[in-house]
């Protein structure tokens, strides 16, 4: 029982009522969270130098000292918890008011035990991956040659490395661009009993079909125009060691030939040349198309795809890789940072989220180029949901599922976009595409 406690997330109350903190206490204890209760903030801070709270709910007005002084007095000393207003007496002012503080939510009573609810799991998501975030400063990260994750999906990724490292199988690395499958080919080679040797990586894709047999196998003198001397071919500078076929699928037919006899004999005839030299190289391939796909359509030869396919390692895309995002993305911060001799800028709570939430198409790769772009480009030592690229600024409001009503889904945009740009309400309605106005008149109707 005690370790299921442990488990249990931590809510402070904060309320000059006490029929409002007992209502409050047994919903919140309900749904499943360990709750405290004061009355005042006196009381509060005695509970927090003595527990550690997730959130902290407090009303606005009360005796003595109001909540808007304890949510400050909150930020500025317990870091890790994050604070939740309620007020019987709402205003467009004092919710702007509150989140200048850090408040993450403003709750006009009367307000119902779904809207509550609600409001407590959007706080409580920002604290996890607050948390999540920061923890990897401290935290060991796995790595397998440039490869980082602590994922269970990643983790499997690694194991498959460690399996078939020490073997000399043909691999097939497969996954979406971007996710690391020259990195994984790099890993096997260099964990296995040919690191010593060349480790050669090839582009199939981007060298021209009438130069392609000419790079991989090698040619004589004068086997073609413009052959002014004999040159070894990719093949033979891997003896030994490893040929790594990136963008398996865009070998053509005839290419795909050869290559599946110098597969079959580990032999290579130089072009021009009748005489096959043995090899003694491993070969690993890759490709981001479904290469079982491409036989069926008979794009692909399908003695090949089962000489390539010996072993399948998968790797998975960064949507996929849940706080793997966060990881990579305080790695690439330290990397580029430390490039440019400045310190690691840190990321606000809405862009942690916007990182989280964004598809990322172009995987570890996109992500990278992402992070390396803010640290030489962002001024600050914080990166904000504003300094993010134009297609992550609102993935932050993902996920968010899709039983609202249009008016709730609209007041919750309008309060993020007012807490992007801390409160300001002119630009907050230059990104709306509304007047102040009409921004006010919104605000209004969200809190009546």
């Amino acid at each position: 029982m005690p370790s299921s406690h442990k488990k249990k997330e931590c809510i402070l109350v904060v309320d000059d009522s006490a029929a409002t903190l007992e209502v409050l206490q047994r919903n919140l204890t309900a749904a499943g969270y360990r709750v405290f209760t004061a009355s005042g903030a006196a009381q509060a801070l005695e509970i927090l130098n003595q527990t550690e709270m997730d959130l902290v709910i407090t009303d606005l007005k009360m005796p003595k000292v109001s909540g808007m002084d304890l949510v400050k007095h909150i930020r500025g000393n317990f870091k890790n918890t994050d604070v939740m207003m309620i007020t019987g007496y709402p205003s467009i002012e004092g919710a702007v008011e509150a989140v200048k503080r850090g408040a993450q939510e403003f709750l006009p009573k009367p307000f119902t035990d779904e809207e509550l609810l609600s409001a407590v799991k959007r706080v409580l998501s920002k604290v996890k991956l607050r948390r999540t975030g920061n923890s990897f400063q401290d935290r060991a990260v796995t790595e397998h040659m440039g490869l980082i994750g602590n994922s269970k999906i990643i983790g499997k990724v690694f194991d498959a490395i460690n399996k078939v490292a020490p073997t000399s199988a043909t691999v097939l690395i497969t996954g979406e661009s971007g996710t690391g499958k020259e990195l994984t080919a790099r890993a096997i080679h260099y964990k296995g009993p040919r690191s010593s040797s060349p480790f050669v990586a090839v582009n199939c894709g981007g060298i021209p079909e009438g130069l392609l047999e000419s790079e991989l196998f090698g040619h004589v003198k004068g086997a073609f125009t413009g052959a002014t001397e004999s040159r070894a071919g990719f093949f033979h500078a891997a003896d030994s060691g490893t040929i790594f076929l990136d963008e398996i699928s865009d070998m053509s037919m005839s290419m795909q030939v050869k290559l599946l006899r110098v597969l079959q004999d580990q032999e290579v005839c130089m072009v021009g040349s009748s005489r096959s030299r043995k090899v003694d190289v491993r070969v690993l391939a890759a490709t981001n198309k479904d290469l079982s796909n491409l036989v069926k359509k008979g794009l692909f030869r399908e003695d090949l795809f089962y000489r390539l396919n010996v072993i399948t390692i998968l790797m998975p895309p960064l949507r996929e890789r849940g706080d793997d995002i966060l990881l990579l993305a305080r790695h690439f911060m330290t990397k580029f940072a430390g490039e440019v001799g400045k310190s690691p800028p840190k990321l606000s709570d809405e862009a942690l989220q916007s990182l989280y939430n964004y598809d990322w198409p172009g995987n570890v790769r996109e992500m990278e180029n992402v992070i390396q772009r803010l640290v030489i480009m962002t001024d600050g030592d914080v990166i904000e949901v504003s300094d993010l690229p134009h297609l992550m600024r609102f993935s932050v409001l993902r996920k968010t599922g899709f039983r609202r009503t249009l008016a709730e889904a609209e007041a919750e945009y309008i309060s993020n976009v007012l807490a992007s740009v801390g409160g300001n309400k002119t630009q907050a309605a230059q990104i709306l595409g509304i007047d102040r106005k009409t921004l006010r008149e919104k605000l209004k109707k969200k809190d009546t």
